[in-house]
């Protein structure tokens, strides 16, 4: 099976060509394809002057992180779509050790991000969520160590993902409504509803500089994950149980509250509210086959703060 390497680019030129020799470096062959945002920096002749075995789709404008990765995986496809963030370094056994964890009973498996500037310590290895759909980095802040014993998560992080291909289409791949965030989440939980599997492949290790393309605290990023907040709260019916809507409901204050005391910003409450508004009408998605984690609203902000640090 010869996987494909997919990723997705904005404006990276600075960050892109570090993730592409890393996958030079790798020990099984492998197909890349950068599939452009129509990035206005030097991404696009960075690719094709100094990388000319990789290929390079060219959107010509910004659609977002899952409707870029549908038309490049559409265009271009694979048995075996690996997906990568353009701030990564992947490690020279990245592509293999995803590849072993692969099996006739496993359509995702979940590779693992490390902290650029702790490298002992996991970023992210995989994407899990409580009760109401709030997501949470799996293993976020563990040693790397943790990840050889940890059972899998629910699905793989978009940033360091296999997806078998067929299960990939079989799903209707990326969510095309989410322009950013959460679409890994949202496509686990359909994946897991159709009865497929996730496992972890703790081998396969990629350093990440977390939130280098759209800040960590910033507007933009504010705006877009509470759009897609919002708009999973009303497309899996999180708000139609009264325990868990009051619960749901108080957390998103809290956490609209911190942005606005901490860094004086509104966008995401208002992305909430779009996100909310934009997904009225739309067919109720089910996520009952999903196991999700059975912690207190306490424990979910708390995760929510750790990951900001």
């Amino acid at each position: 099976m010869r996987p494909a390497i997919y990723i997705p680019n904005y404006n990276g030129s600075q960050r892109l060509g570090r993730a592409l020799r890393s996958l030079r470096e790798q020990t099984r062959p492998i197909d890349v394809v950068v599939v452009d945002n129509g990035s206005d920096d030097e991404s696009t002749e960075l690719v094709r002057e100094d990388f000319p075995e990789v290929s390079l789709i060219e959107l010509g404008r910004n659609l977002g992180f899952g409707p870029a990765l549908n038309r490049a995986v559409a265009e271009q496809p694979a048995d075996a779509v690996i997906l990568l963030n353009n701030d990564t370094e992947a490690e020279p056994r990245f592509v293999e050790a995803m590849l072993d964890a692969l099996d006739d009973d496993v359509q995702m498996v979940a590779g693992v991000l490390l902290q650029e500037r702790r490298l002992e310590l996991i970023d992210s290895a995989g994407v899990i969520a409580d009760r109401t759909l709030m997501g949470f980095d799996y293993l976020h802040g563990e040693p790397a160590e943790a990840a050889l014993e940890a059972p899998a998560p629910l699905g793989p992080t978009g940033g360091a993902a296999l997806y078998r291909r067929e299960a990939f289409d079989a799903a209707g791949g990326f969510d095309e409504r989410i322009f950013l965030y959460y679409e890994d989440l949202d496509l686990a939980l359909r994946m897991r509803t159709a009865g497929a599997r996730c496992r972890l492949a703790p081998e396969a290790r990629a350093l990440h500089a977390y939130s280098a393309g759209s800040g960590a605290a910033s507007a933009f990023k504010y705006s877009h994950t509470g759009w897609s907040r919002g708009y999973m709260l009303r497309r899996y019916g999180v708000l139609s149980q009264p325990a868990l809507a009051a619960r749901a409901l108080a957390c998103e204050a809290a956490i609209c509250a911190g942005q606005l005391l901490r860094d004086r910003a509104v966008a995401g409450l208002r992305g909430r509210l779009r996100g909310w508004r934009d997904a009225a009408g739309l067919e109720p998605r089910d996520h009952t086959a999903a196991a999700l984690l059975q912690i207190s609203a306490r424990d979910a902000l708390a995760r929510r703060r750790r990951r900001r640090g």
